[in-house]
């Protein structure tokens, strides 16, 4: 493998009842790291996955593993018994918790540790102690655990998972998302992830690869890609709430004056004066007072209005008017500290580095 890419993507076309689904110009999926996948409903995600699990076949361009072309048949067969797939439905059979574990083993005839094997994977997502319970009788969070010990049992070089914790509650979700990282840590296994949760993404990814219309928007770590959007799609989708059409006033030394409705935003950059631009805020990075506080290091202050308070449950979601819509997020402790109710007049300020620009193409 070249530079430790497992996985490789070039220039490839997934048509399907004469509809182009997916047009990805290139990806590469870098051995022991996590990818994820993130983007809206019917962005193309599952088709990707299963793509690259050689389960669709493309009709344009190169997909290639370990080096090798997948082509024909026999490469799609060579593929898919070196990855496992976890589907967004657990698909259990109606049989014991042990059997479902070693039904892919069996399959494949890796039966010479077969019980060694079933046990690591039962013990790794903490489900060994229903080994023997059926698998019509499990919660939605253990037959997620059952199917996720199924995939990691075969000791594949690459899972691929489509929205794995779908259709969980919070706590479940929550462990078994902590199962799964540290799990992954400890094999180095690949992984790629579909998602359309930002949360979960930036826990699990060390890479993200932003969809759109069967197309890779944006790829990068996943601080590049939530800190540095290349559009206003990618923006708003990652959370950067506040997007905010704007003016090029001035550039001095990469920092720029930027108009935005009447009011100057000051921020980090390249464009020059008169471009045309958006300045993204993501609401984390907003912070909020009763007065201007000398002791911020924060360039730019604004006198606000709180128009809504949002309770977002360990925090609370602030809608500014600051003669230009602002979101931030304050802590349940700071704003019972600050006392803020609807129509409070408060100062809302922000650094230059935390103003992502992108220019505007219209």
């Amino acid at each position: 493998m070249t530079n430790n890419i497992l996985m490789q993507v070039n220039n490839l076309v997934l048509d399907r009842r004469s509809v182009t689904v997916l047009d990805i110009e290139k990806l590469n999926v870098t051995a022991g790291k996590i990818l994820v996948l993130i983007g809206p409903n019917g962005a193309g995600k599952s088709s990707l996955l299963l793509t690259l699990a050689g389960l669709l076949k493309f009709q344009k361009g190169r997909l290639n593993y370990q080096g090798i072309s997948i082509k024909s048949g026999k490469d799609r067969l060579m593929l898919r018994r070196n990855c496992s797939v976890v589907f967004q439905e657990s698909l259990l059979l109606d049989e014991t918790v042990y059997k479902n574990v070693a039904l892919g083993l069996k399959l494949r005839g890796k039966n010479n540790n077969i019980k060694a094997d079933v046990e690591e994977a039962l013990y790794y997502f903490g489900v060994n102690n229903l080994a023997q319970r059926s698998a019509r009788n499990l919660s939605g969070g253990e037959a997620k655990r059952v199917s996720l010990a199924r995939a990691f049992a075969l000791k594949p070089q690459l899972i691929l998972l489509d929205e794995p914790f779908s259709s969980l509650d919070p706590p479940t979700n929550e462990g078994i998302i902590d199962d799964l990282q540290r799990i992954l840590e400890k094999t180095k296994i690949t992984a790629v992830i579909a998602s359309h949760n930002r949360e979960e993404t930036l826990r699990l990814a060390h890479d993200v690869a932003v969809m759109n219309n069967g197309k890779i928007i944006q790829i990068g770590t996943a601080a590049e890609v939530f800190n540095q959007p290349v559009n206003e799609f990618v923006a708003d989708f990652v959370g950067a709430e506040t997007i905010l059409e704007g003016i090029v006033k001035s550039n001095h030394d990469g920092i720029m004056m930027i108009t935005v409705k009447d009011k100057t935003i000051e921020a980090t950059g390249n464009y020059a004066g008169g471009e045309k631009v958006y300045c993204c805020l993501r609401p984390e990075n907003i912070m909020i007072s009763r007065e201007i506080q000398n002791k911020y290091s924060a360039r730019n202050f604004f006198p606000a209005k709180v128009k809504k308070v949002h309770n977002q449950g360990i925090f609370n979601k602030l809608i500014l008017d600051c003669g230009f819509p602002l979101v931030a997020y304050i802590t349940k402790n700071s704003c019972e500290d600050l006392s803020l109710q609807e129509d409070d007049s408060v100062v809302a300020s922000f650094k230059a580095t935390a103003v992502h620009v992108i220019r505007r193409e219209k």
